[in-house]
């Protein structure tokens, strides 16, 4: 299971520690592998540079930091890209079109054979052939 940003947003505003968050999901949904893409980091490094204090930020950063220590960080690799270009380029075909942070998210899932995690389903349920959990 890939977990999106908005379902670690939620966890750090929460105050919700890592282990109790994977704990979470499993408990809903099994023994199941987790981990995040690397553009869910870039997704939060943003999020915390948009910060209204530095308090703010540095908890942001923090939390961050630990999600990256405590989960595995997937990269976008060339199959990857090869996914996010063929599922953009038939979509548009459709006048479907997607944000490319969620693009490259839902291919890191598919690639990796993993559903996705997510707050925010309408984002995703439109990427064929992800599966889509909402948390």
């Amino acid at each position: 299971m890939i977990l999106d940003s908005t379902v670690l947003i939620g966890a750090e505003r929460g105050g919700v520690g890592i282990p109790q968050m994977l704990r979470e999901v499993r408990d809903r949904h099994g023994e199941v592998e987790v981990g995040v893409s690397v553009v869910t980091i870039a997704e939060l490094v943003h999020g915390a540079f948009r910060a209204g204090s530095s308090v703010v930020q540095q908890r942001r950063l923090s939390f961050i930091d630990r999600v990256c220590s405590e989960v595995p960080v997937h990269p976008v690799s060339l199959q990857i890209a090869r996914i996010i270009g063929q599922i953009e380029g038939e979509q548009a075909a459709q006048g479907i079109r997607f944000a490319f942070e969620d693009l490259a998210i839902g291919a890191t899932a598919l690639h990796l054979g993993y559903g996705i995690a997510t707050r925010n389903v309408r984002h995703f349920r439109p990427i064929p052939g992800l599966t889509v959990v909402e948390l």
